[in-house]
């Protein structure tokens, strides 16, 4: 199942040294650098786990450990999250059947020998948007750490392989890998403090700093101290209602972009994409870059979502986009083996007889996301509902700050849109907490005052019109 061509990416260069890992006694060859659930898979490994009260079947999801589709006992410890735990050579695997319990040699760690690290400003999330907004605040002096719960930075970045739009400035056509790539190297060089594989659990008022309780590497408790926090946790995919979209098979696009892109292995040999928004046609695409069929994409909407020029890409390409149509269910033994797909009528039913089943393995979910804003809720941040902006979002002004005093959000946790304006956001978080901890200088401001320029230039296009209603009710004056 792994990639050995690919017109872009070279995988052979990105994959570490040969290791063997033991799932339920089997050994199987996995490489340093990539999870446990992308290491199975690429061995035909698609159940994982079995559910507590059904039996069910579970498979990979999300891929970047913000569901628990993908829990495992790895070396005897339940419920580990293998789409973002490492692989090590010798590791032991076994699927989880129901709650299981620790072991009874298990030692957590313990809070009074939490590692302490102190800055001037803490993000929390290293996709465009953290890196952004960690780049322009170690720029004017600030102390900077950051963390991020998978293993490598970039986010959304590290799975594009198009080209972006828009302005030189904004990157316009650099692939998203390579936009990845310049802003780690950038943070590095800022010296930005990064702690990879570290999970943000909680944010604490610590007399005039704020703490940020995390996990490192599922083993040990770190406590991040900082004047300020900038909130950069991304979105996760959303799910929609039918028939068995539960079985091992099911994905969210992201995770087919993180199977192909990042680890060079094939998340199946048929694919269905259900969703015709940018995600779904960009990743059309991708997946005929890596050689995979894609036999259909299906949209419930009369029209296309997504960029023009994507969508005639893969049209050109013979891949049939069908308007009006939805899927019923997912059929096969434990996982995907069919698809059951209908057209729509104006009242969005399906018409009786207008049935189809394709046979396909793999079922892509390009149907939207969510953004992550759980961390903002527990620190006390407003949450609002907003349907433009993906789901729930937090109440902000127009420097990024938050309805609690020192706390910014950039990117998609404050709103679903494109990775340019997440880097945007990043810069007008990262320079207004800047200035919040006393770093920087009231030279900042045309600095803020051009990164709000290029936003509201950004949004000005039909995509954006849905973006600056969402805003109105979002905004704090």
């Amino acid at each position: 199942m792994r990639i050995q061509e690919h017109p872009i990416l070279d995988f052979s260069r990105r994959r570490g040294r040969k290791v063997t890992i033991y799932f339920e006694g089997k050994p199987i060859e996995a490489y340093e650098g990539e999870p446990v659930a992308e290491a199975l898979h690429a061995a035909g490994v698609r159940i994982l786990s079995y559910t507590p009260e059904k039996n069910r079947s579970r498979g990979l999801f999300c891929a970047i450990g913000k569901c628990s589709s993908c829990v495992m006992v790895v070396n005897g410890v339940p419920n580990t999250r293998t789409c973002i735990t490492l692989v090590e050579d010798g590791m032991r695997i076994e699927r989880q059947h129901g709650n299981m319990p620790l072991p009874r040699d298990y030692r957590p760690p313990k809070w009074k020998e939490a590692e302490k690290r102190e800055g001037d400003i803490v993000i929390i999330g290293g996709g465009p948007a953290g890196l952004m907004a960690g780049i322009k605040a170690a720029e004017k002096g600030a102390k900077v750490i950051l963390l991020d719960e998978n293993p490598i930075l970039g986010g959304q970045l590290v799975k594009q392989t198009h080209k972006f739009f828009g302005k030189r400035e904004q990157f316009a056509g650099v692939r998203g890998i390579k936009i990845a790539e310049l802003l780690e190297k950038e943070a590095r060089e800022k010296g930005v403090e990064i702690h990879l594989e570290t999970s943000a659990i909680g944010i604490f008022q610590d007399g005039e700093k704020r703490m940020v309780a995390a996990i490192k590497k599922n083993k040990k408790i770190m406590e991040f101290y900082g004047k300020a926090i900038v909130v950069a946790t991304g979105a996760m995919e959303k799910m929609i209602p039918f028939e068995n979209n539960d079985l091992p098979g099911v994905y969210g696009a992201g995770a087919i972009q993180t199977l192909m892109n990042t680890y060079g292995i094939e998340p199946g040999k048929r694919v269905l994409i259900v969703g015709a928004g940018n995600v779904g046609v960009i990743l059309a695409y991708q997946l005929i870059q890596a050689k995979v069929d894609v036999v259909a994409v299906v949209e419930a909407m009369p029209r296309v979502g997504g960029y023009f020029v994507h969508a005639a890409k893969i049209r050109r390409l013979g891949i049939p986009i069908l308007t009006r149509h939805t899927i019923l269910r997912a059929e096969g033994n434990g996982k995907v083996e069919r698809a059951v797909i209908a057209q729509l009528d104006d009242q969005w039913q399906p018409i009786p007889g207008t049935e189809k089943t394709i046979d396909v393995d793999v079922v892509a979910l390009a149907v939207g996301l969510r953004p992550s804003i759980e961390l903002l809720h527990q620190a006390g941040c407003q949450i609002i509902y907003v349907k433009e902006l993906g789901g729930y979002v937090v109440r902000h002004d127009e420097r990024m700050e938050t309805t609690v005093r020192g706390i910014f959000v950039a990117g998609d946790s404050s709103g679903i849109e494109e990775a340019t304006t997440a880097m945007l956001e990043g810069k007008l978080a990262g320079l207004s907490a800047a200035l919040f901890v006393g770093k920087a200088d009231l030279s900042a401001m045309e600095e803020i005052k051009q990164a709000q320029k290029d936003l509201e230039e950004f949004r000005s296009g039909p995509f954006g019109k849905h973006i600056l209603e969402g805003l109105k009710k979002v905004m704090i004056k």
